[in-house]
């Protein structure tokens, strides 16, 4: 598991987990992704359902509201069972 240096609070006082795996929010894009890895300064970022990374610098990522978090999950298990 690759880390970073300790992660910072968001504006909402929540702290944000960059380690691989965590789930996250690109707040440039609005777009929900899971952390995949780190490379130079910038995280790795793939959307839940799988697709294409894309890098985002650490200052711009924020914890996942529950809504968020909830409708990302709600989308891997679509694609489980092949909807």
């Amino acid at each position: 598991m690759v880390t970073m240096t300790a992660p910072n609070p968001d504006a909402h006082g929540h702290t944000v987990s960059r380690d691989v795996g965590a789930l996250v929010v690109d707040r440039r894009s609005g777009k929900v992704g899971v952390v995949m890895g780190h490379v130079g300064t910038y995280v790795q970022l793939r959307p839940p359902r799988g697709g294409r990374e894309w890098d985002v610098s650490p200052e711009d990522v924020r914890s996942p509201t529950p809504t968020e978090e909830l409708s990302a999950k709600v989308a891997v298990a679509n694609r489980r069972w092949g909807r």
